[in-house]
Parts: structure tokens; C-alpha cells; sequence
């Protein structure tokens, strides 16, 4: 049998869980902490003492306090000092940001995408990282791409052709190392896969443990989170949703399948159904726009898109039973445009247990929810224990 925890052990948990409670939900009292994490006044006050000492937070007297008696001291993370740098690849655009401790975007830089995606992101680390002051740390980067990603070695694949994209962890580690003595870890992930943990960590889905995030471009990824992790599958193919086949007599899909539901309520499929050339966000909107403005084929491409988009998550509410589920990306427009159909679909084919209690919801963090999932996914390793990354 295992022993128990040792003291030690349990010390950098409760290290890792006050970290990440002001990490998530900014200056708190130290109050606070004792009551939220559970922990005694001695305890709380070791722990902070312990994290400002690695440079992580400072504590400070209240700014407004005005009562008399002793104030509860604020705990505030090190977000000039600490940081990380998250980066989005996606099918018409390049972000890359230095995110502080505490989720605040210190530096940014958007681009449109260009056929080599490495060299500009590279270009920024330098770049910023020329202007960082000294004593500061950096404790890794994440990449959300619009790609499959397998999870054990970062590798990207684009499309069936499973294209290695190899040079961009090793690219983005190269620029790191050449400013420090070690280069932080850099890690990739999937663009749905981040966007959910985003929207679960400080966004609209906030307190809720199961929840889908359906991401639109010219393709259709999800982001699963089950029981308050994401589920990601072997390797970190799971979520795969645009995959899914909603109509065997339909059209091919780029994968080799016929009849996937991304080939009914992708961007093509809302182009084509409303008689339209052009790709992209903006050619997304520009149906959705003269939609409203009382143009009958692109109403009734809206409706048809609506009805196909309904379909599948009815039948993902069946599956995963989720208590959320948010449209992002191009199906945010998608999704607002027809929610009537999506929720008739929704109500005639979900089991009503599953969908009684569903919320259908648009990201409160917008198109940049991606990004602030790859910043989530490289401050991970200091959550998990803040001694040890802080110092390696």
C-alpha cells in the first residue's frame, strides 16, 4: 500500500492551489483564502510568505480600506515578473502574446498567416524579450493551432495528409533559449481544445465541470471538458467532432469520409447553400449580415446551416451531457443567426434529461479565447507545483 501524503507533499499542493486561485481570480485577501481554500490564518500566511519569497505574488495593505482594526493583507500575482507567451496559429490569422501571472496580456501582435507561420512568431519572442527587464521569468509558451495536435510530443497535423509541422515547438524553443539559460517548455495544443479550457478557467463557463466548445473555420473542432477535465482522447485526437458523419449520402469531406458534419455547417457549406464565393470569418459574416437585411437565399442558407448545426449537438447532448455548450469562431455568427433552428433540432431530438438543463452560450472571451487557452496551458507546470518551476 502507498503511504499517505507527506507533509511536503501536501505543502506544494496547497502551494499550487492558492497560486492558482489568485492566478484565476486576481488580488484576493488573505481572508479570503482562508475561508475559500479552507486552510487556517498560520497556514494561508506561511504559503504566501513562501510564494513571494519565489518572486510569484506580493502582498499589500488593501487600497481602500477605511474600517478600523488590523487589514487583511492582499495577495496580487507577478504578472510583470512572471509570465508566458501564448500563441495562436489559425487558418487566416497568427496572434502571439507575453501573458503575465493572472491572465493580464502585457504584450501582443497580430498578423495575417503566412505560409511560413514559425518565423514570425520567432520574430516576436526576440523581439520582446530584447525589451523584457531583467530578473523577470518566463515559464514556458503554448500554441493553439487549427490542426490536429498529438499531446505526448507537440507534433501538429494538418489535415488527412498528417503534415509534421515539427520546426514550430522547435523554433519557438530556439528563440527562448537564446535570452536564458534554459529554454521553458513549449507546448501545442488544439485550437478547441484551449479555447474550452479558456472559457472554463475564467470565461463564460466559470463553475460549470461539463461543457462543449464547438470552434468554426473551414473546418469544425470541439473542446470537451468531462468532469472538469478536458477530455482529449489518445494522444490528443479526441473532440474531433466535425468528424462525425450526420449525413451518408452527403457530400465527400476533405478527411475521406462522406457525409461529416463540418461538410453541412462549415464555412463552405454556409457559402455554398447561400450561392456565395469567398472564405473565411468575414465572408461567414457578410451571409449572416445580408441575412438580416432580408436577402431570401442567404435566410434560407442561415436556417439550413442552423438545422444541420442543431443536429449534431443534439446529438452530443445525448453523449457527453454537458450543462454548457458555446459557439465559437465562425459559428458564433452561425449560431446567433439561427439559434431558433438549432434549439427546434435541439428540443425534437435530445433526450430530455440531457437537454433540460443545457445553456447555449457565445464565449465571453471572443475570438481570443484560443489565446488565452495557450497561455493556461503553459502557466500549467508553475500551477502544479510553484517551487519547482519557478526554479527550474
Amino acid at each position: 500500500m502507498r503511504a499517505g501524503p507527506t507533509q511536503e507533499e501536501i505543502r506544494r499542493h496547497n502551494l499550487g492551489t492558492l497560486l492558482r486561485y489568485v492566478h484565476v481570480r486576481g488580488p484576493t485577501s488573505r481572508a479570503e483564502l482562508t475561508a475559500s481554500l479552507g486552510l487556517n490564518r498560520s497556514t494561508i500566511g506561511a504559503l504566501t510568505a513562501d510564494l513571494a519569497a519565489a518572486g510569484l505574488v506580493t502582498e499589500e495593505l488593501p487600497r481602500d480600506h477605511g474600517r478600523t482594526g488590523r487589514p487583511s493583507l492582499v495577495v496580487r500575482p507577478e504578472h510583470e515578473r512572471v509570465y508566458a507567451y501564448a500563441f495562436t496559429v489559425e487558418v487566416d490569422r497568427l496572434t502571439a502574446a507575453r501573458v503575465g501571472l493572472g491572465g493580464k496580456v502585457l504584450d501582443r501582435r497580430e498578423v495575417p498567416r503566412p505560409a511560413d507561420v514559425v518565423a514570425p512568431l520567432v520574430e516576436f519572442i526576440r523581439e520582446t524579450e530584447a525589451s523584457v527587464p531583467a530578473g523577470t521569468t518566463c515559464v514556458g509558451s503554448g500554441v493553439a493551432v487549427c490542426a490536429m495536435a498529438r499531446h505526448d510530443d507537440g507534433r501538429v497535423y494538418l489535415g488527412d495528409a498528417a503534415v509534421l509541422e515539427e520546426a514550430l515547438a522547435a523554433g519557438l524553443g530556439g528563440a527562448l533559449s537564446e535570452s536564458r539559460t534554459s529554454a521553458p517548455p513549449v507546448t501545442v495544443r488544439n485550437v478547441a481544445d484551449l479555447a474550452a479550457l479558456a472559457e472554463h478557467t475564467r470565461g463564460v463557463a466559470t463553475g460549470c465541470d461539463n461543457v462543449i466548445y464547438l470552434h468554426g473555420d473551414a473546418g469544425i473542432g470541439g473542446g470537451i471538458i468531462a468532469a472538469g477535465r478536458a477530455m482529449t482522447g489518445h494522444r490528443g485526437h479526441g473532440g474531433e467532432v466535425g468528424h462525425m458523419v450526420v449525413n451518408p449520402q452527403g457530400r465527400a469531406c476533405g478527411c475521406g469520409s462522406q457525409g461529416c458534419w463540418e461538410t453541412e455547417i462549415g464555412e463552405y457549406a454556409l457559402l455554398r447553400a447561400a450561392d456565395r464565393d469567398g472564405k473565411g470569418r468575414q465572408a461567414v459574416t457578410d451571409v449572416v449580415d445580408a441575412a438580416r437585411r432580408g436577402d431570401v437565399v442567404a435566410q434560407a442558407a442561415v436556417r439550413q446551416v442552423g438545422r444541420w448545426l442543431g443536429f449534431g449537438v443534439a446529438n452530443l447532448v445525448n453523449i457527453i451531457n454537458p450543462e454548457m455548450v458555446i459557439f465559437g469562431g465562425s459559428l458564433r455568427e452561425v449560431y446567433l443567426a439561427s439559434a431558433a433552428q438549432v434549439r427546434e433540432r435541439l428540443t425534437r431530438m435530445a433526450l430530455p434529461a440531457c437537454r433540460q438543463h443545457v445553456r447555449l452560450r457565445t464565449p465571453d472571451l471572443g475570438d481570443d479565447a484560443p489565446l488565452f487557452g495557450a497561455a493556461e496551458l503553459a502557466f500549467e507546470r508553475l500551477l502544479a507545483d510553484p517551487l519547482d518551476a519557478a526554479t527550474s
